[in-house]
Order: C-alpha cells, then structure tokens, then sequence
C-alpha cells in the first residue's frame, strides 16, 4: 500500500524495492565524525609520575645445555667432555647465585644407564633445575583426516 493516490479504484502493489538513501546518509556521517574524532585518540598525556624505590627484579638464571649423542659421548654447551669433567663443571654451576638450569639433550637412540649417569651427576652436585629437550612430535591427526 502506498500513499499519495486519490484513485481508490487502482491498488498497486507492494513497494519491493529498498530505499538504501537513508541508510547511506547514516553511514557517511558516522564516517565523518569518525575521521574528526581519529586525531583525539592519539594525544598522549604529560604525567609526572612519583618515584617509588623497590627491590631489583631478580636474574634469570642461565641455562647449561647437556648433550649425548647416540654412542653415549657426552656434551657441555656443545663442547665435548668426559663424564669426570663434566661433574667437575657441574659442581662450578651448582656454586653460581642464581643457580643455572640444566637443559639435557639426548639422542633417542642413547643407552638410559648414560642419561641415569648424567641425571646423578647433576643430583650429587646440588643442581636441582633439570630439564629435558624434546623435538615436538608431528601432528598426524590433521593428515588422516584428509
């Protein structure tokens, strides 16, 4: 139904058709109050902030890596040592402040008396940070689903 006829007789349709006129008015004024407002967004205020004093954030410890490769040899931070050597080592990293953490890399195929070795070692001269690295296994489930 629309209006604005005199005839009664005559019934058009429905208007099907959408006036989009009004719309876009709405749109680009948005567009302009948000273009003027953009600038007042990125003043900064000048504060003078008190001072306060507080303790040091403490040090990261370091961190020591450890490698066995394969055939049982024995790595510290990528230099080759004996197992006495690399005791002796660790006894000088237990006396750090703050007290490094041991990462240990071992190949998968190195015999578990090697790494129980390595893991006492570290026991026996006061390192209580052990960590062991991993390679991250695939995800395969992503590929059977395909």
């Amino acid at each position: 139904m629309s209006f604005g006829g005199f005839n009664d007789n005559h019934q058009a349709g429905p208007m099907a058709e959408i006036n989009v006129t009004p719309m876009v008015d709405v749109m680009l004024v948005l567009l302009v109050i948000f273009i003027l407002s953009a600038p007042l967004f990125t003043h900064s205020l000048q504060l003078d902030l008190p001072t306060a004093k507080s303790a040091p954030a403490p040090e990261k410890p370091q961190t020591v890596s450890v490698a066995i490769d394969a055939a049982g040899k024995l790595y510290w931070q990528d230099q080759a040592v004996t197992l006495e050597e690399l005791t002796r080592r660790m006894a000088e990293a237990a006396g750090k402040k703050p007290q490094p953490e041991v990462q240990l890399r071992a190949d998968k195929a190195t015999r578990y008396e090697v790494i129980a070795d390595v893991m006492s070692a570290a026991q026996n001269n006061g390192l209580n940070k052990l960590g062991f690295v991993t390679d991250p296994k695939p995800n395969t489930t992503s590929t059977e689903k395909k």
